[in-house]
């Protein structure tokens, strides 16, 4: 089959001759310099293309019937642990024992070491039929009507915290709790104790220091990226004692996996709150966990770049290196070429 002639004409890769074809020095110091460029651009690209992002999605969260999980682990350098209870209150109206929570005090000496554990079987989930959500009272200690005279056992206890108190002690609470998927709080405090022995103890509510570390706090279980703002959040009182509050607003989130695995779990926003003590108060200091669930679900999806993309992004980097170092290579073969020119000349003169 014979060829057109003049189909050559359309060829956008003309060769040339061997013979016309010249190497220099520069141009190989440019061709190396490419293949760096090249290389370089080639991983970053890959890279670039077997990493996932992530897509938000919102929507009206339709759950019912579920518990919202509640991890916690906090630090009280300036409370033993026999003093330290958990109050867990919710909307709803209903009293309930969670069988699911699990709660441990960890005794810490006064450089934070543990030195004790024990199985924080107080924890009290009550139920509060006429409870105000934004709590314009606090829960005051336990004002039962006991005779005012301390039992053995009482005796005793407050002689062990005074000298725990004495020596530094101090307490961590951690653990997991379940509670009803509703707006409420959980509070860690002196409440668990009878009135007269708070009393005896401390000498007042004022001399109560909740200072606390907040080592972590979560609404579920955590996923890539997830950021817990009150993780290693310290507050250390040196004067005046009072009631730290935390205004949590819990945004339910699922997380996809590329393997199409989906992750129940909750993401949160947090105002913080002092109220300091004022010798008028009757209640006594305490650390509250106010909570409060959005009506939006959030839904974060792992997605792959797309094949495609990632080859049109690889030729136009690797072409645009190859066309710029061939422009280079010109450029410095015409200098050296004027240079090395006009050398001569200006011998013969």
């Amino acid at each position: 089959m014979g060829r057109i002639p003049s189909l050559k004409n359309f060829n956008a890769f003309p060769h040339a001759e061997d013979h016309l074809l010249k190497k220099t020095y520069s141009g190989a110091i440019v061709t190396i310099l490419g293949l760096i460029i090249m290389v370089t651009l080639f991983a970053h690209e890959l890279t670039f293309y077997l990493t996932t992002y992530t897509m938000h999605q919102m929507s009206v969260d339709l759950k019912r019937g579920e518990t919202l999980p509640i991890h916690i682990n906090v630090s009280f350098p300036s409370l033993p642990c026999e003093v330290l209870s958990v109050d867990a209150i919710d909307m709803s109206g209903k009293h309930e024992v969670d069988l699911h929570t699990n709660i441990w005090k960890l005794r810490l000496d006064k450089y934070g070491h543990i030195i004790g554990t024990e199985y924080l079987s107080d924890l009290v989930e009550k139920e509060h039929g006429t409870h105000d959500h934004d709590h314009g009272k606090e829960h005051q200690v336990e004002e039962k009507k006991p005779e005012h005279t301390f039992n053995e056992d009482a005796d005793k206890m407050v002689k062990s915290v005074k000298l725990a108190m004495e020596n530094g002690e101090g307490c961590r609470v951690y653990g997991a709790l379940d509670v009803q998927r509703v707006a409420g709080n959980f509070h860690i405090s002196v409440h668990g104790l009878n009135i007269f022995v708070a009393n005896q103890i401390f000498e007042g509510s004022s001399h109560v220091n909740v200072s606390h570390v907040i080592h972590t706090l979560s609404f579920g279980p955590e996923y890539p990226g997830v950021h817990n703002p009150l993780d290693d959040n310290s507050r250390i009182l040196h004067e005046a004692s009072g009631t730290f509050k935390y205004y949590i607003k819990v945004v339910p989130t699922e997380y996809r996996y590329l393997s199409k695995k989906v992750l129940p779990t909750n993401q949160f926003s947090v105002t913080e709150y002092f109220v300091p003590m004022r010798p008028t108060d009757r209640s006594w200091p305490a650390v509250y966990f106010l909570y409060d669930l959005s009506p939006i679900t959030v839904t974060i999806k792992e997605e792959r770049r797309n094949f495609l993309h990632f080859i049109t992004r690889l030729c136009a980097v690797l072409g645009g290196t190859f066309a710029m170092t061939g422009m280079l290579d010109r450029w410095m073969y015409r200098i050296i070429e004027s240079v090395s020119s006009s050398k001569p000349r200006s011998g013969m003169r």
